[in-house]
């Protein structure tokens, strides 16, 4: 299961030297596509009073079964963003870090305000599963950014404020104008701009700008645009060019 499920990654041998040297073995398992994420599933309550399953926390079981000597490589673009497979794989252990109240407390006010010590160790157990390319700055504010998201999440479920019907429908109306404003939504799922564009450089063996970026992330497979607005953004820009 372990094997199926790390498919497709970078696998590399870690050696004291590794950083210093950099001449680690690497090792290819698998060719299939990119691994899925292993999720605890949870039962959830329906408005009618119901109850269904669905996805729960994500879990990443299989990565902790990696050999002591294992590590998934981590490359990065020319930004110093992650890329690839692993990159995918690594977002979802950020956010298992980021909300281990043990490793990273909620307690605190802000990311800021949290111990070098904390965010330290917590760098420390991602390194201990993962040949990273990336900066360490790059990987604490990542954490960073899982661990507000986290308290966010945790406020708007547990912290509830009494307010009057009124200001229920006021905050309602509010949102759904909010949304009406949208013309855009994010259409990689859980992949990053930086894995999409470094996927679409692969396979067309030419060097993707935010342009071209745009254009990839909203056609459709048949090559039309997802929405009118974005018909109308890539005529635009081609009559730019």
């Amino acid at each position: 299961m372990r094997r199926r499920r790390l498919r497709d990654l970078s696998i590399v041998q870690n050696t004291p030297n590794l950083e210093e040297a950099n001449s680690e073995q690497q090792t290819v398992i698998g060719s299939s596509n990119v691994p899925g994420t292993l999720d605890e599933p949870v039962e959830f309550q329906t408005e009618s009073g119901g109850k269904c399953r669905g996805r729960g926390r994500t879990l990443l079981k299989y990565l902790y079964d990696l050999n002591l000597v294992e590590r998934v490589k981590v490359s990065r673009n020319s930004h110093g963003q992650p890329v690839g497979s692993e990159a995918r794989l690594l977002v979802g252990c950020l956010g298992t870090i980021a909300r281990n109240v043990n490793k990273l407390p909620i307690n605190y006010e802000s990311w800021h305000h949290m111990p070098d010590s904390n965010k330290n160790q917590a760098l420390n157990n991602i390194k201990e599963r993962f040949a990273l390319e990336v900066s360490d700055d790059y990987i604490k504010k990542a954490l960073g950014k899982k661990w507000r998201d986290h308290k966010s999440t945790l406020k708007k479920q547990y912290f509830k404020k009494d307010i009057s019907l009124e200001e229920k429908l006021t905050m309602s109306e509010l949102e759904q104008a909010v949304g009406k404003k949208k013309k855009f939504m994010h259409t990689a799922g859980s992949r990053s701009f930086a894995s999409v564009a470094e996927a679409e450089e692969v396979s067309s063996s030419q060097k993707v700008g935010h342009l071209q970026l745009f254009e990839v992330m909203h056609r459709k497979k048949d090559g039309s645009p997802m929405r009118s607005e974005a018909g109308q953004i890539m005529i635009y820009l081609l009559n730019k060019i």
